[in-house]
């Protein structure tokens, strides 16, 4: 803390609500925040006494006097090093694209959760910060709503997808556990979707954004006047999702005395509002998520038991993407091809140099950093093909390491889905195998039929019907 204690914001916004908001949860960490209503002020702000203490700049798309990818640009042509995030309440690939190319480091949707810009400004920085390819990005293409979109063929993963299949069909809760960046938002999304309260009211709080003290009133609503500042009586999520879908993210940040009234609720089946006299039976789907195993924080005395028996009637267990890296080709493929849909961008093809590459990372972001990475290349690669020189950073971090991935285990040489996800027809994937065989073994036919499990005549029948030159 101290080291942050002395780091200065410039908050370039004429928004006062918004801007009082930021400054109040960039001082939770020991920034001090110098607010800035228009381009030309912030510009004349970095040749002063103050501007050359700054640390990192966030500005709204919406500033006055200015383009917002242009100030970028010109921020950055004064001060290079300077990390500059934009904040907008639009999710447009489009704008992510001109925003990283003119510079910014980051880019945040509004309205922004506390935890999600503290994490952005930690990333942007601290001394031994992530690369730039590396670090994250909010950005959101057009979330899919159904299981194909959920690629993958590791066993850990695929095991979780018919957990949820399952669930979805049902009423019980649910509870999802996985790490950061391993897709309970996505999962969450394709089992209300094919859930028998799909055509029903779904609300999504993420715990960790929320102040201790408003999660009892978001959660179970409040009468007029029960406390000061309850000015009119709020209806709470419990209640709105009545028939619904309610989803808790980071339900293991919920506080202990939230967590026993939550227990009673869902066990009695009753909301009762802060301050009602009496309360309202309520049939509510609880749909949770955790980046920790909740049994593990029950067994340390650190949740409720009676709130975990109430959530984890099914638990599903999402594994992390270094778990299974059989996987990443055919996620990169996928993600490729739906970066390549977005305005401003174009499709690529990609290497088997940059798979390894991308296979011999432990992708501590998961799924979604591997998104964000090849989001970031595609954005700055002229090319018809992304090769290992488009992830620099990547290259330094892993080094020689790509070379020694065996092709085999990784499945880097043998493509299991189109560009749309779907899978290959068998007989593209058996060709593919035998040609990756025939070259591993260089042409050596009798070894490529043993380590088949084939004999040579019954190769040399596939070479043929399968359109295969043995030279390949």
């Amino acid at each position: 803390m101290a080291e942050s204690e002395s780091r200065l914001l410039m908050l370039i916004d004429d928004e006062p609500a918004q801007s009082r908001l930021i400054t109040a949860l960039a001082a939770r960490e020991g920034w001090r925040t110098l607010v800035v209503n228009d381009s030309e002020t912030a510009i004349a702000t970095l040749g002063t006494r103050q501007g050359m203490q700054l640390a990192a700049i966030i500005l709204d798309q919406w500033v006055p006097g200015d383009d917002a990818c242009s100030l970028i640009e010109e921020l950055k042509t004064r001060r290079p090093a300077l990390p500059v995030l934009m904040l907008t309440t639009s999710s447009s690939p489009l704008l992510a694209v001109d925003a990283m190319r003119a510079g910014a480091t980051d880019y945040l949707i509004k309205p922004v959760a506390p935890d999600r810009l503290m994490q952005a400004l930690r990333s942007a920085t601290k001394h031994e910060a992530p690369k730039d390819e590396l670090q994250p990005l909010t950005e959101k293409m057009p979330a899919s709503l159904d299981f194909d979109a959920m690629i993958g063929t590791a066993p850990s993963f695929r095991t979780a997808l018919a957990r949820a299949a399952k669930a979805a069909r049902g009423h019980g809760a649910v509870l999802i556990e996985g790490e950061s960046g391993t897709g309970k938002e996505m999962l969450v999304r394709a089992m209300h979707a094919a859930s028998p309260r799909s055509k029903s009211a779904m609300r999504s709080i993420n715990i960790g954004g929320v102040s201790a003290g408003s999660i009892e009133s978001i959660l179970f609503g409040h009468e007029q006047n029960a406390f000061p500042g309850a000015f009119e009586r709020q209806i709470g999520a419990l209640q709105h999702c009545d028939g619904g879908t309610l989803v808790l993210d980071e339900i293991d940040r919920l506080e202990p005395d939230m967590q026993l009234k939550l227990a009673e609720c869902l066990e009695q089946g009753i909301v009762r509002p802060i301050g009602a006299r009496h309360g309202f039976r309520v049939d509510v789907r609880l749909i949770s998520a955790s980046n920790l195993p909740l049994a593990d924080l029950v067994a340390t005395g650190h949740f409720e038991e009676r709130l975990y028996t109430a959530i984890s009637g099914t638990t599903i267990v999402l594994p992390p993407l270094r778990d299974r890296p059989g996987d990443i080709t055919a996620l990169t493929r996928y993600f490729l091809a739906r970066i390549g849909e977005q305005p401003g961008l174009r499709h690529h093809a990609i290497s088997e140099g940059a798979l390894q590459l991308l296979s011999g990372f432990d992708w501590p972001g998961n799924v979604r950093q591997l998104q964000s990475v090849l989001f970031r290349a595609a954005v700055y690669c002229d090319g018809e093909t992304l090769t290992a020189e488009n992830f620099p950073q990547l290259l330094e971090m892993v080094g020689d390491q790509g070379e020694t991935i065996s092709p085999v285990h990784e499945g880097a040489g043998v493509m299991l889905y189109t560009e749309d996800g779907n899978l290959r027809a068998l007989e593209d994937i058996e060709a593919d195998v035998i040609r990756l065989a025939i070259g591993h073994y260089r042409g050596r036919m009798t070894e490529v039929a043993r380590r088949l499990g084939i004999g040579r005549s019954t190769l040399y029948r596939k070479l043929s019907d399968l359109g295969i030159d043995d030279a390949a």
